[in-house]
């Protein structure tokens, strides 16, 4: 189609990458069709409307807004899950940490209830894979957001979790009740230094939700509070695993060893960046809910 190639040329100049793949997947989705589809109706002649649709959305694009939200979806871990300006879109390292999360869930005994918290869910991608894939496991969520827990809430039932999965409104530990303990607290945090913000990718800086990104002036401000805060959540032999920016393993490792907790995982990412934190508070060290 002409349309195609005109409407890659344009992506092309506005900076975006894999302009042509842009224009194919925007095309499919105005059409409501795979886009493997389009190349069985490669001499198709778009209508009047159609063109109309697909001008908008490349106009959209070529203002760098992130393609998951112009249609509206992404997936994750196989998932297909509804994402809006209101939460982060969700990356490939994510998968990582939620599949590390699920292993840890389904080696649990099988005599109790597992318990996992999802600390700021966002679009909810990691609290529906764990109630997903550890059938066994109670799953709570929190964000700071409701629009982010509505998605998140459409996104659980979607895929028939919702009955597994507690979303809770508020900051942090704070929208938990203080006698919730958990086997597992995994969060993705926002971990850009304040400062970076600028330098991002359009797509992240000026579509992005911002508090979903800020990890205040040096990017550690949520591991701080994180490991403060986590030990009293958590009941014995409970984990902590946190996705990390990239070049933040050894920093994230000394905040949490100073408040007595032991490291016991860095793993990487496919591009070999140290992505995914893992940690354990020893018995003696366990904070005390007051």
């Amino acid at each position: 189609m002409e349309a195609i190639q005109r409407s890659a040329d344009f992506l092309g100049k506005k900076g975006v990458g894999a302009p042509r793949l842009q224009v194919e997947l925007l095309l499919a989705h105005a059409l409501k069709m795979p886009r493997m589809n389009l190349y069985l109706n490669f001499e198709r002649t778009l209508s009047a409307p159609e063109v109309e649709t697909l001008r908008e959305l490349v106009r959209r694009r070529g203002q760098r807004e992130p393609l998951q939200y112009i249609v509206g979806s992404t997936s994750f871990c196989g998932l297909e899950l509804a994402v809006s300006r209101h939460v982060l879109v969700p990356r490939p390292e994510t998968e990582l940490l939620a599949e590390r999360a699920w292993n840890f869930l389904g080696q649990l005994p099988v005599n109790c209830e597992a318990r996992a918290l999802d600390l700021g869910t966002g679009s909810g991608c990691v609290a529906i894979v764990l109630a997903a894939h550890a059938p066994r496991a109670r799953v709570d969520a929190t964000d700071i957001s409701e629009d982010a827990l509505n998605t998140a809430r459409q996104n659980a039932a979607r895929h028939q979790v919702l009955e597994r999965i507690d979303f809770h409104q508020g900051d942090g530990f704070a929208a938990l009740g203080r006698e919730s303990r958990f086997d597992l607290i995994v969060s993705n945090p926002p971990y850009i230094a304040t400062a970076e913000i600028e330098t991002l990718e359009p797509e992240v800086r000026d579509h992005e939700p911002r508090m979903a990104l800020d990890g205040g002036l040096d990017g550690l401000d949520f591991y701080r509070r994180i490991a403060t805060e986590a030990g009293a959540f958590l009941r014995l032999e409970g984990r902590v695993m946190l996705e990390l920016n990239d070049n933040g393993a050894q920093s994230v490792a000394k905040i949490f060893e100073k408040k007595g907790w032991k490291v016991e995982a860095v793993e990487p990412d496919h591009n070999r960046h140290q992505r995914i934190f893992i940690a354990h508070k020893a018995m003696e060290s366990h904070d005390v809910v007051t």
